[in-house]
C-alpha cells in the first residue's frame, strides 16, 4: 500500500511539475514585503499583480511546519543524489535577499527519473520552515530547475552555533554589495558541495515557491539535520539588503492534506508496518 502511495505521489508530481508558468522567483523584490498587516505584506502578495494570485488562492503553498507524527516514513525514496562542482557565480543584493547564482555546469541533484540542474541559492532568516513548530536562525534554498521547467529546491535550517563555513567563504562579497539593492558581485568559482547537508534524513513534499509569484508544483526536500550559523553571519544578511526588515521569512501556510513524506536509512519492519526506532 505504501509503495502504492509513492507512486501517486510521484505521478502527480510530475503532472503538478508539468503546469509550471514559471521556474524563479520574482527578481524585482521591490513591491513586495515580509511585514506583516503591511498593503504589500504576505497577506496581500497574490493582490499585487495578477500572476501572483496563486500567493492567495494556492493550496499547495510552503512553507509548513514539519510536524514529526504527521509524516509518513518512506525507504523508497532513497538518499538525495547530489552530483554537484565547482562553477562561477555571481552573489546579487535582492532587496529582501541575498541570491548566488550559478553559471551553467554547477551540477545536479536527481529526483525520481528527473535530473534537476542547479540554478541559485539564497538565504532566510528566521528559517521559513519549522519542525514540530520550532523555526530556526536561518535557512538556505538550493533552487535547482529541470530541462523542462520542473523546479526541486532542497532546504537546509542552521541554529545559532559556530559560523557555516560556505557563508564564510562569501562574507567578504556579502559585505561589499551591502545596502545597494540590484547590486551584483562577481565571485568566480564557487563549489556547492561546500553546502553541507550533513545528514542522509530528509523531508519530501509539494509545495510552491516562498516568495512571488508563488508558483505551486515545486519539489521541497528538507534535511533533517539542522546545522550552525554564527549570529554574526545572519545578522549580516539581514542587514546587507537594508530593507529596514528584521525577517525575510513567509508566514507558514496551510499543509491542506497534503503527505509530507520521510527518508531514514534507520528504518525496519514491525508487524509488517514500517517505522523509525
Amino acid at each position: 500500500m505504501k509503495q502504492v502511495k509513492a507512486l501517486f505521489f510521484f505521478a502527480f508530481l510530475l503532472f503538478s511539475s508539468s503546469h509550471l508558468s514559471t521556474a524563479q522567483e520574482v527578481e524585482d523584490e521591490s513591491e513586495f514585503s515580509y511585514e506583516e498587516g503591511s498593503p504589500n505584506g504576505p497577506d496581500h502578495w497574490g493582490e499585487i499583480h495578477e500572476e501572483w494570485a496563486a500567493c492567495s488562492n494556492g493550496d499547495m503553498q510552503s512553507p509548513i511546519d514539519l510536524l514529526q507524527k504527521r509524516v509518513k516514513i518512506f525507504p523508497g525514496l532513497g538518499k538525495l543524489k547530489r552530483s554537484y562542482r565547482a562553477a562561477n557565480a555571481t552573489l546579487k543584493n535582492r532587496g529582501h535577499d541575498i541570491m548566488l547564482a550559478w553559471a551553467e555546469g554547477a551540477g545536479k541533484i536527481h529526483i525520481n527519473g528527473t535530473d534537476y540542474n542547479l540554478k541559485q541559492c539564497h538565504w532566510h532568516s528566521p528559517s521559513e520552515h519549522s519542525i514540530n513548530g520550532k523555526r530556526y536562525a536561518l535557512e538556505v534554498h538550493m533552487v535547482h530547475e529541470s530541462d523542462d521547467r520542473r523546479v526541486a529546491v532542497v532546504g537546509i535550517m542552521y541554529t545559532i552555533g559556530r559560523p557555516d563555513t560556505f557563508l564564510q567563504e562569501l562574507m567578504e562579497y556579502i559585505e561589499e554589495i551591502a545596502e545597494n539593492t540590484e547590486e551584483e558581485k562577481v565571485v568566480g568559482l564557487m563549489d556547492p558541495r561546500h553546502i553541507k547537508v550533513g545528514s542522509r534524513k530528509y523531508y519530501r513534499y509539494m509545495g510552491s515557491l516562498t516568495t512571488p509569484p508563488c508558483t505551486q508544483g515545486v519539489v521541497w526536500t528538507i534535511s533533517k539535520k539542522i546545522r550552525t550559523v554564527s549570529k554574526a553571519q545572519v545578522r549580516l544578511l539581514r542587514d546587507a539588503v537594508h530593507d529596514s526588515a528584521e525577517e525575510n521569512a513567509r508566514p507558514l501556510q496551510p499543509i491542506n492534506g497534503r503527505e509530507v513524506q520521510f527518508y531514514t536509512p534507520n528504518w525496519r519492519r514491525k508487524d509488517g508496518e514500517i517505522f523509525h526506532p
